[in-house]
């Protein structure tokens, strides 16, 4: 609990720290126990809870969809089919809203970076003490619940969009036609120096805001919640007012939460839109390709 043998600056930095599996100091593996053997433990340091909590919540989105597609029935729905109907519907309608091509992989792309990141997001609506106490219990030091507030779980889920539009910009223009985009556009040809400078810098700025941006917006958010916690029950346990002050920070709690639901849907559908967007001009220079003649699509991406 806040405030209980933990000091206010040692109660957040607690918080914030992941569960770390890596190689200490004296060359054997293991769990970190504290912040600073974390931070020893270097680049090759796995967060063991932020793996383990989005696998757990991937494979819950996976029963969930998975079941209501199973018991799914053209008579009158369920709760559980309206529900996914309901998301299905929603992301289908923002990509056509967009996307006036014919492509599978994009919707599937939104679905599942829609809901996966949504669910991660949704673990910061669980009090910040109520897992991490439990943990305790279980010998667990450190233990942080919401995956999105990990900047290499948000970099991680940004890279891979962008490893994934690079893998079908080189399908789809070659090696020559993304090299001319980046050179050859905007300025003329002559200036492709520049042309490279600028525009590399915008493909690399791509994965970089998509993750930070996911990060900050969450982090800043579980942050909140741990000052509540600070400044409502640490100051009622020093103070011997636990009866007080309890009630308060629920009442605090309630009304941050309140708020922060909208940016924990809306941080989700940012992501989706985002990366959606990354390969819009991909797929819709496929689709306009199979339109023209071969001579044609050659000029058109050189």
């Amino acid at each position: 609990m806040a405030g209980d043998t933990l000091t206010s600056s040692e109660y957040i930095k607690h918080h914030l720290t992941n569960l770390t599996y890596g190689q200490h100091s004296d060359g054997s593996w293991g769990l970190a126990h504290t912040a600073e053997e974390a931070k020893e433990m270097g680049f090759w340091a796995f967060h063991v809870d932020t793996l383990a909590f989005s696998i757990l919540l991937g494979a819950l989105f996976l029963i969930i969809f998975a079941k209501a597609a199973k018991h799914a029935t053209s008579g009158v729905p369920g709760g559980l089919q309206n529900f996914v109907e309901w998301v299905i519907e929603f992301i289908d309608d923002n990509v056509k809203s967009s996307f006036s091509g014919k492509n599978n992989f994009i919707g599937a792309l939104g679905l599942t970076v829609f809901v996966w990141i949504l669910l991660m997001n949704t673990m910061d609506l669980v009090p910040v003490d109520f897992l991490p106490e439990l943990a305790k219990l279980l010998g667990v030091n450190n233990l942080k619940v919401v995956p999105t507030t990990d900047p290499n779980a948000t970099m991680g889920m940004a890279l891979s969009v962008f490893g994934l539009t690079l893998f079908y910009s080189f399908k789809i223009k070659k090696p020559s036609g993304f090299f001319a985009e980046l050179a050859f556009h905007p300025f003329p040809k002559y200036l492709f120096p520049v042309n490279l400078l600028l525009e590399g810098v915008s493909l690399i700025a791509k994965p970089i805001s998509l993750g930070l941006r996911l990060f900050g917006n969450m982090y800043a958010g579980e942050l909140i919640y741990i000052l509540i916690a600070v400044m409502t029950l640490g100051a009622g346990l020093a103070q011997g007012m636990t009866y007080v002050m309890v009630p308060a920070q629920f009442l605090a709690d309630f009304a941050w939460t309140i708020f922060h639901l909208l940016i924990i849907t809306l941080q989700a559908f940012i992501f989706m839109m985002q990366a959606g967007f990354y390969f819009l001009k991909f797929f819709l220079l496929s689709n306009y390709l199979l339109h023209l003649q071969p001579s044609q699509q050659n000029a058109t991406l050189n």
